[in-house]
């Protein structure tokens, strides 16, 4: 692609191009926001707790929540390495930047906690002991798969058979213990998938922290880009994984994740390059 964009177009097309690409998969992202609050919503009313501290209500938004940060934490990066130039992230500026990335990162870091909290949900379940079909009209609901409930009903329940089971953890759920064993896969695979962009953003933060201080030694670049080929391939292994369990909204929004990342390993590289370039004259 590179080589087309160098022959077949002229630079500021290629260039526009590629802002405008870049722009959308951040729009897209943005997007998605409301479709995990969307989702998370629905699955609130399933949780059984009538607590309302404030590690509740990560665990039961933690898709949203993290979505929100990582957005906030990805326009950032762009602002820092791709808008605003070197010579003026500093004083206010460069507080501010360090303000609000500090923030999304405890925001982030909850939402870990939060998906791991939901995937204990689904550590805990009991024979349900009866038919399922005599609970017919009392409120109970079926986990179809994680964050997927659908109300119990004479289809429902004729589905569920006699080895149905009750989630303790969840209010008047009852499940296949094979939809329960996916739903626990699937809650290990988001705390996975959330440690693994921890880590991520950790060492492309070190990356800007050190280029800022004096530049990034070649040993420390060889090692740093060994270890998010390892990351990255865990976070497209879970975006595959979701992809097979029928997930689109996880598989589409980790697929934008890599993606957009892309542009930002892109921001870093060519800023290093600048950098350089700078030094050397």
């Amino acid at each position: 692609m590179v080589d087309v964009l160098r022959h077949g177009w002229p630079e500021g097309t290629a260039a526009r191009i590629y802002r405008l690409l870049k722009y959308l998969v951040y729009a897209l992202l943005s997007l998605n926001i409301w479709f995990f609050l969307e989702e998370e919503l629905v699955s609130a009313t399933h949780a059984a707790t009538v607590d309302t501290d404030l590690f509740t209500w990560i665990q039961l938004f933690s898709a949203t929540l993290d979505t929100v940060a990582w957005v906030l934490l990805l326009l950032l990066f762009e602002l820092e390495t791709a808008v605003i130039p070197d010579d003026r992230l500093i004083g206010r500026t460069q507080w501010a930047i360090h303000g609000i990335r500090l923030l999304c990162g405890l925001a982030i870091v909850s939402a870990f906690f939060g998906y791991l909290g939901e995937w204990t949900v689904f550590w805990d379940a009991s024979p349900l002991g009866k038919g399922p079909c005599e609970l017919q009209g009392s409120g109970w609901s079926v986990l179809v798969d994680f964050d997927n409930f659908v109300p119990l009903d004479a289809d429902s329940c004729s589905a569920l058979g006699f080895d149905a089971v009750v989630i303790p953890a969840l209010d008047q759920v009852v499940a296949t213990p094979m939809a329960l064993d996916s739903a626990y896969e699937l809650g290990l695979v988001d705390v996975i998938n959330s440690g693994t962009w921890i880590l991520v953003v950790i060492l492309l933060e070190i990356e800007v922290r050190l280029q800022l201080w004096g530049g990034v030694s070649a040993r420390f670049q060889l090692i740093s880009n060994m270890l998010k080929a390892v990351l990255y391939l865990t976070l497209a292994g879970a975006a595959v994984y979701w992809g097979f369990e029928g997930e689109f909204l996880d598989f589409w929004d980790a697929a934008l994740w890599l993606f957009a990342f892309v542009f930002i390993e892109l921001n870093v590289f060519e800023w290093q390059r600048e950098l350089a370039t700078q030094g050397k004259r």
